[in-house]
């Protein structure tokens, strides 16, 4: 009988992953939800198996070389910077991901996260419950007319921040690797030069993969073109942006951050004590509504690579061939 083995998940369990895995007629397994599987632990649980589903496990060229059977990972999320995807691509697996699912919360988060910072609302609340009801002394507080937002990668999340900002009333421009300044985004929002955007915007809010080419997007040298009172928003990926120089940028109105370069964040991290910043523990994607088609997604992926199917989502979909035929 085929198997998938769930390497390592960021549920309460897996029960969820079991019924629709044992309903399609495969056995499933699973072993610890421990983050950040290391190689030779995900090689010992997988070495039978025909799919993996993971949220954090670390798949290696090691893993894969090892894994000459396996037919698909599945993540369970968007980003797939835990998986070499061209090791994956040389042993015949397919790499499945859940392209959009967290659209609109990630981007409510945002959001929120650029309020917060703005209206200063975790320090006035923090006076509140210390008996403080001064909201003068956390001044200045600002308001959302005459600002400019900033988003930075246009993708599903990019462009549903950037409808909810300029519903809230902040003007929005945009810069992406496609876009090309002095022209529009289909909704009408102008594309610029990441330069300029820096320069100008009073929020900065990052929706881009991590990949080489956006590590450390921001950073202390461009830093230095924002404005002193922006505030820089990251709900993409924690490399995306330098956070110890957004930290050291004392000029900045603040910072709302939920991704981080190293996850659990350490209490001495010096983000965990700059001023004026709103940290979120890596929530942005999570919501009762989103989790439940995050699960089903990723999990119907992997069943249906397992049972000869073409999937919905596959990040390298010239293997497909090679690994349905396994």
């Amino acid at each position: 009988m085929a198997t998938i083995v769930m390497s390592d998940f960021d549920f309460d369990d897996c029960a969820f992953e079991r019924k629709m895995v044992e309903a399609a007629g495969i056995q499933f397994r699973s072993f610890s939800d421990a983050r950040n599987r290391t190689p030779d632990e995900i090689i010992e649980h997988l070495k039978d198996a025909d799919g993996a589903i993971t949220s954090y496990g670390r798949y290696t060229a090691e893993v894969f070389d090892a894994l000459p059977s396996l037919k698909v990972v599945s993540k369970t999320g968007t980003g797939v910077d835990n998986i070499d995807v061209a090791a994956a691509t040389a042993n015949g697996t397919t790499v499945c991901n859940v392209v959009g699912y967290g659209t609109e919360v990630v981007s409510d988060h945002a959001l929120a996260l650029t309020l917060a910072v703005l209206r200063r609302i975790n320090e006035i609340d923090a006076d509140m419950r210390a008996g403080v009801w001064d909201f003068h002394r956390r001044r200045p507080l600002g308001q959302v007319h005459g600002r400019t937002f900033g988003v930075v990668g246009y993708g599903h999340i990019g462009r549903a921040a950037a409808r909810k900002a300029r519903g809230l009333g902040f003007n929005v421009v945009v810069w992406d690797h496609e876009g090309h300044p002095g022209r529009f985004t289909p909704e009408g929002f102008p594309y610029v030069a990441f330069e300029d955007l820096l320069k100008t915007v009073d929020v900065v809010s990052f929706h881009v993969a991590l990949v080489p080419a956006t590590r450390h997007l921001l950073n202390a040298d461009n830093l230095k073109l924002m404005k002193k009172d922006a505030i820089v928003v990251n709900t993409s990926r924690g490399a995306v942006i330098d956070t110890d120089a957004v930290a050291a940028a004392g000029k900045l109105w603040g910072a709302g951050i939920d991704v981080f370069e190293s996850e659990p964040v350490s209490p001495d991290a010096p983000i965990m004590h700059a001023p004026h910043t709103v940290l979120t523990s890596h929530a942005a994607y999570w919501s009762e509504e989103s989790a439940v088609e995050l699960r089903t997604r990723c999990t119907q992926n992997a069943i249906d690579v397992v049972l000869g199917r073409i999937p919905e989502n596959c990040v390298n979909p010239e293997v497909l061939p090679r690994a349905l035929a396994k």
